[in-house]
């Protein structure tokens, strides 16, 4: 990776959360709501950019306001946004998303379509993508084309050009026609990434059980994988190369919004990864990596919102020694 400048390019989706002023109700119970800026790559993004990393973004926003507020944000950030376009035709992406009392998370999503559903291949922007360090994406890319043939595209370009590929499907089952078209095309891509990060939820969706057990996450396992991790919530984190494995417990903080906080441990341990790739096959390295990680999704957890709550390098560095 040597020359590539440490970059971590993230592909796919940047929206607008409208989260409850009220906590603990349903959408339709919701007296009012608050605009957010989120999408689970943007987060990644921005999460590389606040700890000192260099990141980019790579997607399509609507030609409003709403999309320009977004370019912004990340450009405030520090995240390079020069493979961003935009589209005159559609609207920017609005996802309702609550957490109710029950604990459930709740989304109702406006894309129909939106504009990050009709980036082309052709609006790629190919010189950018050919100087990442790390490629990552998520799988709401590959619902519908032309992002889909866009994503694919990107990948190859990626890979082609010596970046890792790093995969979190962020499985949204709200946004799939089917449960079987979403496991389908989320495990279409599945054997091209170099490193795969699933939650507890996504295992059992993808394997179809409920248990978070060796045997069960080896079923997601390829020989090409140079990592593959599953994140276990304020339990911490299993992690599996091919040639060791073992789990990092969390932090104990006091949670108050989880939104984010997956985002957050992709986009720190990239960087980690991206400033010694090396960390890759060096279990105690790659250890010390995870628990940086683990912190990170920690603090976003304390606060409200994905953006906001991203951490910089001295809180975690702070959790750390203080844990």
């Amino acid at each position: 990776m040597a020359g590539r400048g440490e970059l971590v390019v993230s592909f796919g989706e940047m929206l607008i959360d409208f989260v409850p002023t009220l906590a603990g109700v349903s959408l339709a119970e919701a007296p009012a709501f608050v605009k957010a800026p989120g999408g689970a790559p943007a987060n990644v993004a921005i999460a590389v950019a606040r700890l000192g990393g260099k990141a980019a973004f790579a997607g399509k926003l609507g030609d409003d306001e709403f999309g320009r507020m977004l370019a912004a944000i990340l450009r405030e950030n520090g995240v390079d946004d020069s493979a961003v376009v935009f589209d005159a035709g559609a609207r920017t992406a609005l996802a309702f998303v609550t957490l109710r009392a029950d604990g459930e998370r709740e989304f109702m999503f406006y894309r129909n379509p939106s504009a990050d559903m009709l980036l082309t291949a052709d609006e790629l922007n190919v010189d950018l993508l050919k100087r990442a360090a790390v490629f990552h994406y998520g799988s709401i890319s590959l619902i519908a084309e032309p992002c889909r043939s866009a994503h694919l595209r990107a990948m190859e370009v990626a890979k082609e050009a010596g970046a890792l590929l790093s995969y979190d499907p962020n499985l949204r089952e709200a946004l799939w026609p089917s449960r079987e078209e979403a496991r389908s095309k989320i495990l279409s891509i599945w054997d091209q990434a170099d490193i795969v990060k699933v939650s507890e939820v996504e295992l059992e969706f993808l394997t179809g059980i409920n248990l978070v057990e060796d045997d069960v996450v080896m079923k997601l396992w390829r020989p090409t994988f140079k990592l593959l991790l599953v994140t276990l919530g304020d339990q911490g984190c299993k992690y599996y190369t091919t040639d060791f494995r073992g789990s990092v417990p969390s932090y104990k903080v006091e949670q108050v919004d989880t939104t984010g906080a997956g985002d957050a441990f992709v986009g720190s341990l990239l960087k980690k990864i991206v400033q010694d790739p090396s960390s890759l096959q060096d279990q105690k390295k790659l250890e010390e990596a995870i628990k940086f990680a683990n912190a990170c999704g920690a603090i976003t957890a304390t606060k409200k919102g994905a953006i906001p709550s991203l951490p910089t390098e001295t809180e975690v560095l702070r959790l750390m020694e203080n844990a």
